[in-house]
């Protein structure tokens, strides 16, 4: 029974010291085998199934709201009075992304055309596209700020051929014409007299250049070589930086196309972009960390600093000529057109604008842009990016249409595009990335504590073993003492 006792004893130390390596070992091959199955997966590889369909046809709903800022005092603003809109919406239209004309380089870089498309979805919206809006003319207004260093007889000439073709300086139509565009024939006349003034030689419409259209021609890193650089944008339909600003600095093409990043974040970790529809690379900063759906994340927004002027923030003097910070100037490449780009409501920007125009109320909830990232693997998982477009009236001496109005920077529409992981992605995503990792790391404690439970019974058993030894020598050698004194007496 001893020897048995004995053998059980070792053998319970053994598979304790044993699970407690294999608990040790597990706490330092396993985070290594989860980041090698990371990196394995989100290098941009036909052969890496789900990665690469996330990456090629986005697999989750992908949403654009729209709202208008309806004019309510268009008479008013053209003798001097401050405008005063109301927001109409949202429209919603379901986004697909598709990329196409796919090209893997020798380099370790891959070439594609993304194109998208925009399908209305009346359920989701607040009103339909029939409903009637009124904003500023961007073919009229745009175009007497465009044309005010001309002659003074040219400016006339061109305010008769507005009066020719009935283009006054406010539009009213419904949303799918302002969205899609609508037939003009001050554009048909344009477009034949003055190719390329114009963005578009169809329809004229604020997003009839998106629709069925893509982003151009991006060149991005595989991250075969070195997963820091995976999706981090080569070259863009050839180039390597920009014309279109003052610097070296604002023309550099930074950062990913603005869909994935590279695995492996920190909270001092970026989210540099480039946006051709910006026209510039942008840069997002952290803020808090957070969960979706049990997914760890953390939250990107955008910097007060983005659309910062060059006198509150010097690096953005390359987007300049400016105005009040909180604006982008993008006319360098809309055709020269007055047009700036900015958070909606003007939120993040200087307060100054909010006197200009009646009838805004920013606040970071609603009209605050963030992208919410696994950090692990750098996929975004829940999107919302907002933006608004706007337009620089003011009078131009010749041009009539422009009334007496008060230069303002005037809101037109502001988007949002937003989508988030869900469904069998999630699943598959939340399983691989959170499930797995947590099993792996209960199971690497498990085998400590384990191991050490076994190897403190293994210890009782063989202090129980030496104890019952020692008393069963006792009792022995008591028995032996009590023989030799009862033969050292005859009588007894």
């Amino acid at each position: 029974m001893a020897g048995t006792g004995a053998k059980a004893a070792v053998g319970f130390l053994v598979a304790g010291v044993l699970a407690v390596v294999f608990g040790t070992v597990l706490t330092f091959v396993g985070p290594i085998i989860i980041d090698d199955q990371i990196v394995k997966n989100t290098v941009i590889d036909p052969n890496n199934d789900m990665s690469y369909t996330m990456w090629k046809d986005i697999p989750v709903p992908f949403y654009m709201s729209v709202y208008f800022f309806n004019v309510l005092n268009p008479k008013e603003i053209l003798t001097g009075e401050k405008p005063m809109v109301e927001q109409r919406g949202p429209y919603v239209y379901r986004k697909r992304c598709q990329k196409d004309n796919i090209t893997f380089h020798p380099n370790d870089t891959v070439s594609y055309r993304e194109y998208r498309q925009y399908y209305f979805e009346p359920s989701m919206s607040a009103g339909n596209e029939s409903d009637v809006v009124t904003i500023p003319n961007m073919l009229v207004l745009g175009a007497a700020v465009m044309m005010e260093t001309l002659p003074y007889a040219f400016r006339l000439m061109i305010s008769a051929t507005f009066k020719t073709f009935n283009e006054g300086p406010f539009l009213t139509k419904t949303v799918e014409e302002l969205m899609w565009g609508y037939d003009s024939k001050l554009v048909d006349f344009l477009n034949k007299y003055l190719p390329g003034m114009l963005p578009s030689s169809g329809k004229f419409g604020l997003f009839a250049e998106f629709n069925n259209s893509n982003t151009g021609l991006f060149t991005i890193f595989t991250g075969q070589d070195d997963i820091r650089k995976v999706h981090k944008v080569d070259s863009w339909n050839g180039l390597t930086e920009l014309s279109y600003w003052r610097t070296p600095q604002a023309n550099m093409i930074n950062g990913t196309a603005g869909q994935m990043w590279p695995p492996f974040m920190t909270k001092e970790s970026t989210l540099p972009f480039y946006s051709p529809d910006a026209c510039r690379s942008l840069e997002l900063v952290y803020q808090r960390p957070g969960e979706f759906k049990g997914v760890p994340l953390y939250r990107y927004v955008a910097p007060k600093t983005m659309f910062a002027n060059g006198i509150d923030y010097p690096p953005n003097e390359g987007f300049c000529p400016c105005r009040k910070s909180g604006l982008l100037n993008v006319s360098s490449c809309r055709h020269n057109s007055p047009v700036f780009i900015s958070h909606p409501h003007f939120f993040n920007a200087d307060l100054s604008l909010l006197d200009t125009v009646l009838g805004l109320n920013p606040n970071e909830d609603e009209h605050g842009l963030f992208i919410d990232i696994h950090p692990q693997t750098g996929v975004p998982l829940n999107v919302s990016i907002r933006l608004q477009l706007n337009l620089l009236m003011k009078r131009v001496s010749g041009i009539t249409e422009t009334g007496k109005i008060s230069e303002v920077v005037m809101p037109m529409i502001w988007f949002e595009e937003r989508g988030n992981i869900d469904g069998p992605v999630l699943t598959t995503f939340h399983t691989n990335l959170v499930v797995l990792p947590t099993v792996m790391e209960y199971m690497q404690y498990g085998f400590i504590a384990l191991g050490l439970v076994t190897v403190v019974i293994a210890v009782l058993v063989h202090r129980r073993l030496k104890a019952s030894d020692t008393e069963s020598v006792k009792g022995t050698h008591g028995k032996d003492t009590k023989e030799k004194c009862s033969m050292g007496n005859p009588e007894q």
